[in-house]
């Protein structure tokens, strides 16, 4: 008796850009940078739409407001990613090594330089390492998970 079986996979969409720019740390960055910068972009993209279908509406004041915000909101999250996998990148060649401290000590020192760019209080700043700190640690975690 013939028998019938259905088999397929799951995963999740991949795309790569490659720029070599002759640096592995800047390659690093650069890629750290356009990823996450694309996902904020996508991020307002969305939250924009949903704004306009509330709104019943669009004109061009909203149009260019909702591309600055994009641009912006961009080159925000773009600028923390690139500092953060640079900041990771530096700490295991620095150690020689390549594990989870990595994460911690890259997370907490992007966080104190990203609170440290917008405000001046030194206990926030202290705050943001340790926020920047515990995010990638868990998030190093996680990716061991998988």
């Amino acid at each position: 008796m013939p028998k019938t079986s259905f088999s397929g996979s799951v995963s999740s969409p991949k795309v790569d850009l490659i720029v070599d720019l002759g640096n592995p740390f800047l390659n690093l960055t650069l890629d750290g940078f356009l990823k996450i910068g694309t996902v904020a972009v996508a991020k307002v993209a969305a939250e924009e739409t949903y704004e306009v279908i509330k709104r019943g509406s669009v004109s061009r004041h909203n149009f260019e407001h909702s591309l600055k915000k994009m641009c912006k909101e961009g080159a925000y999250w773009g600028m923390v990613a690139g500092l953060y996998v640079g900041m990771e990148y530096g700490m295991q060649e620095v150690r020689g090594t390549r594990d989870w401290k990595n994460a911690l000590l890259g997370g907490a020192l992007t966080g104190a330089l990203v609170s440290a760019a917008s405000n001046n209080n030194r206990d926030k700043i202290v705050m943001g390492a340790i926020s920047g700190g515990a995010l990638a640690t868990a998030a190093e975690f996680l990716s061991y998970l998988t």
